[in-house]
């Protein structure tokens, strides 16, 4: 994943992927690629235990959403000067476009079904809580915009057919699966091609971007890991969560900061620098979760 993150940068130095053209691979992989995915990961055959684990995936993202938020908003005081920005950054993950082939490569499609769980919230989340705390203010109407995003819809559509048993044809769902499976490798080009235009000589003057990518990276994934720990859910249920929120800052955020004049380019610096790193600290929390957990 790492090295099409960085076949994506050096598609984004080169020219080959322009601003414009990463925003429409960027609305393919959001609005096509990714909920096909969640949609096709609930294509298999009906177990108890499945829909069991999926149960403790919602109740443990909710746990970790709620240690997160409340925890940042503790942490990073309002007297900074970017502190909306710095609190949804430290919230919000790239769930989708990191965590999904992340995920996928570890634990298979078992572990997608789970995590499809956590992006749901995230969606639910992002557009209320997360909306208002860029706005500065409370609108509960984009509750309903959020139950209309693809990745929320194609869960709800996948869980009715995974119940019922509803499967598609093999010609169609065969043609989905290969739709599917661009989602690692787009994803990858997508973030090494926004990386590529960060300038990081200034990014790394910013005193902020360290306390958001301590934060976001190791600190409040493995927080929250440990607290997830107490209820004893299922190991897969609990690792695919920690994973999840110890994803590197969503695009999301630059989206809000440009639509309410709140500083893009920091919300921009955010997203670059933490995507970078995560090559070392995913695997670093995953590790962590993995032995711990097991002892």
């Amino acid at each position: 994943m790492f090295i099409i993150l960085m076949i994506g940068l050096g598609c984004g130095l080169k020219g080959l992927i322009t601003k414009e053209g990463n925003k429409t691979l960027s609305a393919v992989a959001l609005y096509i690629v990714n909920p096909l995915l969640i949609f096709m990961s609930y294509q298999s055959e009906y177990s108890s235990e499945l829909l069991h684990g999926l149960m403790w995936s919602f109740l443990l993202s909710g746990i970790s959403f709620t240690v997160t938020i409340l925890l940042s908003t503790f942490i990073i005081s309002k007297k900074r000067p970017d502190y909306t920005l710095e609190r949804f950054s430290v919230v919000y993950s790239n769930c989708g476009f990191i965590g999904i082939p992340l995920i996928r490569g570890i634990y298979g499609d078992e572990g997608v079904l789970y995590l499809t769980a956590y992006i749901t919230l995230f969606n639910i989340l992002v557009w209320t809580h997360g909306l208002m705390t860029m706005k500065e203010s409370r609108d509960m109407k984009s509750f309903v915009k959020a139950l209309r995003s693809p990745s929320v819809i194609a869960v709800f559509v996948g869980l009715i057919c995974y119940v019922t048993q509803l499967r598609l044809p093999d010609m169609i769902s065969t043609s989905l699966e290969y739709i599917s499976d661009m989602n690692t490798p787009l994803a990858m080009l997508i973030a090494g091609s926004a990386v590529s235009q960060t300038n990081f000589v200034q990014a790394l003057k910013n005193p902020g971007l360290y306390l958001v990518a301590g934060l976001k990276l190791l600190a409040l994934p493995m927080i929250s890991f440990l607290i997830l720990m107490l209820p004893g859910a299922p190991h897969i249920v609990l690792i695919v969560v920690t994973i999840a929120s110890a994803c590197p800052v969503a695009t999301t955020g630059t989206m809000f900061a440009i639509q309410f004049d709140k500083n893009p380019e920091r919300c921009s610096e955010f997203f670059a620098v933490t995507t970078l790193l995560s090559g070392l600290t995913l695997p670093a929390v995953t590790v962590a979760a993995e032995f711990i957990s097991r002892r």
